[in-house]
């Protein structure tokens, strides 16, 4: 074994040797102030080649960005994303600028300054002018651009008007859940990750020991919001990382297990004004996950339906409570609610028809525990 190890650091030692000759040679020739005597092959070509590169690079960016235009998304269908636009575009314009600037110099210098005997470059080691100008005034226009953005985001972050639409969402592998305040209250009620359970159809964990649960609803395949009033989203997740992407609002939002986040946009274009807009009687605003969350993640997709507010309160009525469908399911489960909001909980079990005799003796808690047709 010491010989195979001392055989190895030999062979090293001889290579390290060879490419330390070979080095110095490529450097000795660098240095000298010889010039060879033979035209350099093919020097006039390659020169050339860099301003056809040059054209060619460019014609084919404009061409790029003109075709893909198409597949642009149409206008922000609300206020904030309109701004946040504005500000990419502003950023991509002092980019696409900057980029033209530095890579046509870089192009045509390689072709102006090709080899041609009797050049000599210029020994220049310093400028301390020239370094100020190219350090301070990239540093100023991203520091207006940095200042820029952090506004809009500060705004866009900012707590929700009072009088806002406030929705859960919920990701999950691999799908949504949309939870509503109800009719009744139009406030939601708590939830508890402990309560989760598919089964009994609480896939949100709603804590039914807050009365104002009682009327929550949900939904897993569309959401349904007012044109023209504040959305704020409380976002969750319940597994893995998720992210709440709504492409003609500009919204985007991770979705993290243990951590709510929030989210609030003025939806301010219909469903019906966009299909119109676009020319397209098909289009629906959709809710998509932006996190690889699983093999199902392509699945994550959501219907958003802008209407107006007589729109939006018809479906809402024809929705069903939660505590509604459990209580069909298991009237048992009256059980699991405090007893002093037993009675009122059991206002949202519609199919009573006898009370069990053991609980009969209770009062209010005997309509608690009635089956269900």
């Amino acid at each position: 074994m010491v010989y195979l190890v001392g055989l190895l650091l030999l062979v090293l030692l001889g290579v390290a040797i060879a490419i330390a000759a070979k080095l110095q040679k490529v450097m000795s020739s660098v240095q000298s102030d010889t010039e060879p005597d033979a035209p350099v092959p093919n020097n006039k070509i390659n020169g050339a080649m860099w301003m056809f590169f040059l054209i060619a690079g460019t014609v084919g960016t404009v061409w790029s960005f003109l075709s893909a235009r198409n597949y642009f998304l149409p206008e922000a269908s609300s206020p904030h994303g309109r701004e946040t636009d504005s500000q990419f575009w502003l950023d991509m314009s002092l980019l696409t600028i900057a980029f033209f600037v530095v890579n046509f110099l870089l192009f045509f210098f390689s072709w102006k300054y090709q080899y041609k005997k009797g050049y000599k470059a210029t020994f220049y080691p310093e400028n301390h002018k020239l370094e100020l100008i190219w350090t301070a005034i990239p540093a100023v226009i991203m520091a207006v651009l940095v200042f820029l953005g952090f506004r809009t985001w500060t705004e866009i972050m900012a707590d929700a008007p009072a009088d806002s639409q406030v929705i859960e969402i919920m990701g999950k592998q691999f799908g949504w859940v949309v939870r509503y305040g109800g009719i009744q209250d139009n406030k939601l009620g708590n939830y508890n990750y402990k309560l989760i359970d598919d089964n009994n159809n609480n896939p949100s964990g709603i804590d039914y020991s807050d009365e104002a649960s009682f009327d929550d609803f949900i939904n897993v395949s569309e959401m349904h919001v007012e044109v023209g009033k504040p959305v704020s989203l409380k976002i969750r997740a319940r597994d893995v990382l998720h992210s709440v992407f709504i492409p003609h609002m500009r919204v985007k939002m991770d979705a993290v297990p243990g951590m709510p986040t929030k989210f609030w946009f003025t939806p301010d274009k219909s469903t019906e004004q966009m299909r119109a807009e676009t020319g397209n009687p098909n289009f629906d605003y959709e809710i998509a996950c932006t996190e690889v969350c699983g093999r199902g993640h392509f699945a994550m997709r959501l219907r958003l339906i802008v209407e107006d507010k007589a729109a939006v309160d018809a479906w809402k009525q024809q929705q069903k409570p939660v505590l509604s469908i459990i209580l069909e399911a298991d009237p048992k489960f009256i059980s699991k609610i405090p007893e002093k909001l037993r009675a009122k909980a059991m206002d949202y079990a519609p199919y009573v028809e006898e009370a069990d005799s053991t609980t009969a003796a209770t009062g209010s808690a005997a309509a608690a525990t009635s089956s269900l047709r």
